[in-house]
């Protein structure tokens, strides 16, 4: 008895320390938005500012460009998860399913991007788009990125898992293999399709490399670069990024609250296929 207590008591200080050492840089940057420009890399440290200024978030959430930017992002991070599962599960069932004259040297096209850094093919990718005549447009940020070879490998795993008898019997039944696929393995699909969507939405709202290559407009500007551009017009007043940055965190943060029990079922899954 006195072991089993020691043992929860050690994985309850441990899960403790975790707990904390992953949520204190999210504090200090929300407590961070409260403080003076000068206080936020000030030395000796201080976690909690002198005067709490709530102005900072008022006016950064005032600001018509910020919100232009959060608002004009979630969008299009959402049609480009949307997109995503679309594209990548038609390809997942495709390849996991079907026999079709080919398929082992399509795959592995497909999946070879996976193993080439982006930052390989950057400038090639620019120069197509470029040439395609999509820079400063919504679409030269969702569609060059929709299928993506890691998700596709993933779902295509998953739907390997199906057992093939219930395939059979909707064959036999008369069904089509869209109907098979819309209405028997999309319906299953639902952990794995919630890790895959926060994936491909953290992919889109974190990106800043492809939209400063790719757009200049400013009524097209996304909320990270936003955040950088506001550092330097701002002459790197760390409070208000803090707070800017901060409210940019939020639908993540609201995201994962929503779909925190398919996100566990996604990766308990992901780790026993």
């Amino acid at each position: 008895m006195q072991i089993s207590a020691s043992r929860r008591m050690f994985s309850g200080m441990f899960v403790a320390v975790i707990g904390i050492s992953t949520l204190f840089p999210l504090a200090w940057m929300a407590i961070a938005g409260f403080k003076t420009k000068t206080e936020v890399l000030s030395s000796p440290f201080q976690f909690f500012p002198e005067v709490w200024r709530f102005e900072n978030y008022r006016e950064i959430a005032g600001d018509a460009q910020f919100m232009r930017a959060m608002i004009l992002t979630f969008v299009g991070a959402l049609i480009f998860t949307v997109l995503s599962l679309v594209v990548n599960s038609m390809a997942a069932y495709v390849f996991a399913r079907l026999e079709f004259t080919g398929k082992r040297l399509w795959w592995v096209y497909c999946i070879t991007p996976m193993f080439i850094p982006m930052m390989a093919i950057l400038l090639t990718s620019f120069v197509v788009v470029s040439k395609l005549g999509m820079l400063n447009t919504m679409a030269v940020l969702i569609v060059p990125g929709l299928a993506a070879s890691a998700q596709m490998f993933f779902l295509r795993q998953f739907y390997l898992g199906f057992p093939t008898s219930v395939e059979e019997a909707a064959l036999i039944d008369g069904a089509s293999r869209w109907q098979i696929f819309t209405r028997i393995f999309l319906p299953q699909s639902a952990a794995p399709f919630v890790v895959m969507g926060i994936v491909f939405y953290l992919a889109f709202w974190n990106s800043y490399v492809w939209p400063v290559l790719t757009i200049s407009d400013p009524n097209l500007t996304q909320i990270m670069q936003f955040l950088a551009d506001y550092r330097t017009t701002r002459g790197n007043d760390w409070a208000m990024l803090m707070a800017g940055s901060t409210l940019a965190s939020l639908p993540t943060l609201v995201l994962f609250l929503v779909f925190q029990r398919f996100i566990v079922n996604g990766v308990r899954l992901s780790g026993i296929k």
